[in-house]
């Protein structure tokens, strides 16, 4: 990976996005439907693009919210609408488009009072609250953010009434419908001006911070952290849980000095990522230098992206710390500190994380289910209480209430932070030390992420490929003990292949959106171990693509 020579540097201001120019192309550009990138296009988390680009324009969300108008009455769900958004530049523009259409269709829709911005995990909590033992008027939602990408993106995800992402099905059906209504000049949409809209009987306006405020002693041991008087830093990275920190240390009393409380929505106060662009990527250590930097003043600092729906934990010990080391820390903790939680539950990985949790999760004796990439796949075992943590190598996961039941099925970053502060309560050990106790008894493993070059018509053939077309039977002088197309954990597709020996393992998979297919390897041995198993992964799959009729 070439490293950008401002990488981990404050941002320069000629970097910075024209937020004029941006708001301008929103409301003006008109997307060019023969360029398949300026069409509604669903990935792992909803649409995203930039009206630069031409693929997120008022076009497509006007087009995407009268879809989902849509699929709710076709789908019978007559509640209320959740709606948040993020700090992102064009996320407000963008809800103010929604609730228009959200209006004119009579859609009861609940938003942020005094105009506020709302986590994702907020969303996911507020449904799930409002569904719990009710059989009429299901709430589902809609969160406006592009995650972590860059200031001059937008993004819009639509959660049913399960509270998590959408799944293949219903995302695929609001992507045709909206895909549709573009081709049609959005001459199907139904739409009133925004004044009238905020005044209808149909929108309301909540506080949604203090309802989930108050609701995280339920999920976390803030009585412990409260106990043991740590020193606790937090940078909300300019995004939506900045609000919330305060509320949480005059409820908890507890110390979380929020040491970057500004909001900018061209995100000027960041450093820069590592190729050169701006990317609020809580788990980048180019994105998070300057919280980093202060790693020794806190017992444990934390950060999230601007939908506070990842997690970056940094510790007087590790400093950042690698998502993966990260979740094979919680799960271990939490497998031996939550007593109430049901015996059957597994403990949900994507299969492109590390395999230190598996030897965590084997250790413990518990079930551990291996899905493919996408928190969607999470989300029937969190609603119904059979996974008891979700987690993604990018830096995302939620996991069950004190008592076993739910408390969101789409990623939660304060929580995720909130347990690093409970695990340095409890134990008097901060996250980074319990993991090198783990290296120590497992091994240290060694993770990379590489891209090499595909075609469209390559990627395709990825995408199908059957494990039989690998031939070999060693992996970097290792016997072969697997060969995958499908997820071990639910048998779905995971549109790629997956290679395993005992000291290592890849996994190849093309990008939705590069000429590129994205290898992941590990290494349980040395650096040598892993150069060969990325070599010999980057030749099976050119043979197996090559073999494919």
């Amino acid at each position: 990976m070439t490293i950008s020579p401002l990488a981990g540097k404050p941002a320069p201001k000629e970097m910075l996005v024209d937020l004029s120019r941006l708001e301008r192309e929103y409301f003006q550009r008109q997307p060019d439907l023969d360029d398949p990138e300026q069409r509604v296009s669903f990935g792992t988390s909803g649409h995203r693009g930039s009206p630069l680009r031409g693929s997120f324009t008022e076009a497509h969300i006007v087009a995407i919210t009268q879809a989902i108008c849509d699929y709710r009455k076709a789908q019978g769900t007559d509640g209320p609408l959740y709606m948040g958004k993020d700090t992102h530049a064009l996320s407000g523009p963008a809800q103010c488009t929604a609730l228009e259409i959200l209006a004119a269709n009579g859609m009861q829709t609940i938003i942020q009072q005094a105009d506020g911005v709302t986590p994702t995990p907020v969303i996911s909590r507020a449904i799930l609250v409002h569904n719990r033992s009710r059989n009429e008027r299901p709430a589902d939602g809609i969160v406006v953010t592009p995650s972590h990408n860059p200031p001059e993106d937008g993004g819009f995800k639509y959660n049913p009434t399960h509270g998590g992402p959408a799944d293949v099905d219903v995302t695929e059906w609001v992507e045709n419908r909206a895909n549709e209504l573009l081709r049609d000049g959005n001459r199907g949409v139904k739409r009133i001006g925004f004044e009238e809209a905020l005044r209808a009987d149909t929108t309301h306006q909540e506080d949604f911070v203090m309802p989930y405020v108050k609701d995280l002693r339920n999920v976390v041991d803030m009585e412990a952290i409260r106990g043991a008087g740590l020193k606790l830093a937090v940078d909300p990275l300019g995004g939506a849980a900045v609000h919330y920190w305060e509320p949480v240390n005059a409820i908890y009393k507890l110390d979380i000095a929020v040491v970057n409380p500004k909001v900018d929505p061209s995100f000027s106060f960041m450093t820069v990522d590592h190729d050169g662009k701006i990317r609020m990527d809580c788990s980048s250590p180019y994105a998070m230098a300057r919280l980093v930097g202060l790693k020794d003043r806190y017992s444990v600092a934390f950060a999230n992206d601007p939908d506070s729906d990842r997690h970056g934990i940094v510790t007087p010990s590790a400093g950042l710390m690698n998502p993966n080391h990260y979740l094979a820390v919680a799960i271990g903790y939490l497998l031996t500190h939550r007593p109430h939680w049901p015996a059957h539950a597994a403990i949900g990985k994507t299969l492109v994380s590390s395999s230190m949790i598996d030897r965590v999760v084997n250790k413990l004796g518990r079930r551990l289910a291996e899905v493919p990439v996408g928190f969607k796949w999470f989300v029937p075992g969190l609603f119904d209480g059979s996974c008891c943590f979700g987690g993604e190598e990018s830096a995302g996961a939620s996991f069950l209430r004190h008592d076993g039941s739910v408390w969101t099925t789409d990623k939660d970053g304060p929580i995720m932070n909130l347990l690093a502060a409970e695990i340095a309560a409890r134990t008097g050990k901060d996250p980074g030390e319990h993991y090198r106790e783990l290296t120590a008894e497992f091994g240290t493993p060694l993770y990379t992420r590489i891209d090499a070059p595909a075609t469209t018509e390559q990627k395709a053939r990825l995408e199908k490929l059957s494990p039989a077309a690998v031939k070999d039977s060693t992996l970097a002088g290792e016997p072969i003990i697997a060969k995958l197309s499908r997820a071990p954990g639910n048998d779905a597709p995971i549109g790629g292949l997956k290679v395993v020996a005992r000291g290592g393992w890849f996994a190849a998979r093309p990008s939705g959106t590069e000429a590129v297919y994205k290898i992941y390897a590990e290494s349980f041995k040395d650096d040598a171990h892993l150069d060969a198993i990325v070599s010999e992964a980057q030749t099976m799959v050119d043979n197996a693509l090559a073999s494919v009729d």
